[in-house]
């Protein structure tokens, strides 16, 4: 394998380390070379961006919801013809959960098992040479983690970047670059992260800039040489998910984007179609498919129009009365009776479960779940076990008497209790697989 890889990693969440990885990508594939990317942990958002930072799908890497197998499926695939492989963490760079060793979800279980060299981007607004004693203690606090450079983010002034380079300089990490504070760089958030990629009529406009911001500002050669090729030690590609038909509707539009690459690329080698239709436009589920899946997004956005668009809503109800339709969060919440918008508006949804869900009642659900099956579904066969996540602000107002689809645990174990619906053939739960257990 001749691909150069290295981690982008922050020492906490909100540092810049989403900006540096897209304008470093950016930068690098504006110099000519092929730059595949990849995002740590569960994230559907960022993934875009990288996609339209490099020309390429990128993909992501879990160390808790993913067996190892799968994780050098991945990396080994993704790295056949590439030139640079540029992982962008996910939170502070050791920031996971209580698991077994190397199976946390953290940044750094990636770094330790791929072996790749991390890229620490720091934040050092309101600091100057207090960032070395931070540095000096990412670089000692994980034996297997190698901090191979920093990149200092919001500097200040000449001065200010200075002190800071001078102090981290006597550590011996080398800093290899420094961003000015600039807020035109920032990219636009909304509840569930990033405003996603495609809802930026000017994001070609802000890639560059943020391409030229770094090629100005950081040392691009010592960055691609200090990447390494990653450590894989079983490169065959494992299967995330059976794929749940030969044909397989999948919504896909502003409404329905949260589906993961790895399970869809899993899914064609395994011989299924995917065959993308879009509920906005209202369009049912394309007849000659035999499977349906309602993947998550943002349809509490466009509740009004989906609880409009008749055609999609009659040619799902037809679809399901034969075949199997699966929706995950987003897609579970337009399964329901009832969307209720933020401003507490009721919409009527598909009607084919029995739950109502409500955003006027927002509360945070977030984390790791594993997911035991209570009966036979398009996500697997009845008593299956698979990890994936839960993340999403919406209340269920109403449950109900559908039977439940899974027994959910967190990512220590714990039982949180049955959770979902099944009826007849259609199923829904807002559980995100990720990958079997």
């Amino acid at each position: 394998m001749t691909t150069r890889g290295l981690i982008v990693a922050a020492t906490r969440s909100g540092a810049g380390k989403t900006t540096v990885t897209l304008g470093l990508l950016a930068a690098l594939r504006r110099r000519g070379l092929q730059v595949q990317a990849a995002k740590a942990g569960p994230d559907y958002i960022d993934p875009a961006f990288h996609t339209a930072a490099t020309g390429r799908k990128s993909f992501n890497l879990d160390s808790w919801a993913m067996r190892p197998s799968l994780l050098d499926g991945l990396v080994g695939a993704a790295s056949s013809d590439a030139d640079m492989l540029v992982i962008e963490g996910v939170m502070g760079l050791f920031d996971g959960i209580e698991s077994a060793t190397r199976r946390t979800g953290s940044t750094a279980d990636l770094a330790a098992l791929l072996h790749l060299p991390v890229l620490l981007v720091v934040d050092v607004s309101g600091q100057s040479q207090s960032a070395a004693a931070l540095v000096r203690g990412f670089s000692l606090h994980d034996p297997e983690v190698k901090i191979g450079g920093v990149v200092l983010n919001r500097v200040g002034s000449e001065r200010h970047r200075k002190f800071v380079t001078d102090s981290i300089a006597a550590l011996g990490v080398p800093v290899l670059g420094s961003l000015p504070r600039d807020e035109a760089i920032t990219l636009p958030e909304r509840h569930l992260g990033l405003v996603q990629a495609g809802e930026h009529g000017d994001l070609d406009e802000r890639l560059a800039r943020l391409a030229t911001t770094v090629a100005i500002h950081v040392d691009l050669d010592a960055i691609a040489k200090l990447g390494v090729p990653p450590r894989v030690v079983e490169a065959n590609q494992v299967a995330a998910l059976p794929p749940p038909g030969s044909r397989i509707a999948l919504a896909r539009d502003a409404a329905f984007t949260f589906v993961y690459p790895h399970i869809l690329d899993g899914w064609q080698r395994a011989g299924a179609e995917v065959v993308p239709f879009s509920p906005l436009a209202d369009q049912p589920p394309p007849e000659h498919c035999d499977a349906c899946w309602l993947p998550g997004g943002y349809p509490e956005l466009h509740a009004e129009q989906l609880a409009t668009a008749h055609k999609f809503r009659e040619g799902l109800t037809r679809f399901a009365a034969t075949r199997p339709v699966h929706g995950e969060c987003g897609g579970y919440m337009v399964l329901g009776e009832v969307l209720e918008d933020a401003e507490g508006i009721s919409h009527p949804m598909a009607g084919l479960l029995g739950h109502a869900t409500s955003f006027a009642k927002r509360k945070l659900h977030l984390g790791y779940r594993e997911a035991k099956l209570l009966a036979d579904s398009p996500i697997g066969p009845s008593g299956s076990r698979l990890r994936g996540h839960e993340f999403h602000y919406a209340a269920l107002v109403a449950t109900g008497n559908d039977e439940p689809l899974v027994e959910l645990a967190d990512g220590q174990g714990q039982r949180l209790g049955a959770a979902g619906g099944r009826r007849g053939s259609v199923t829904g739960t807002f559980f995100h697989a990720i990958a079997g257990a």
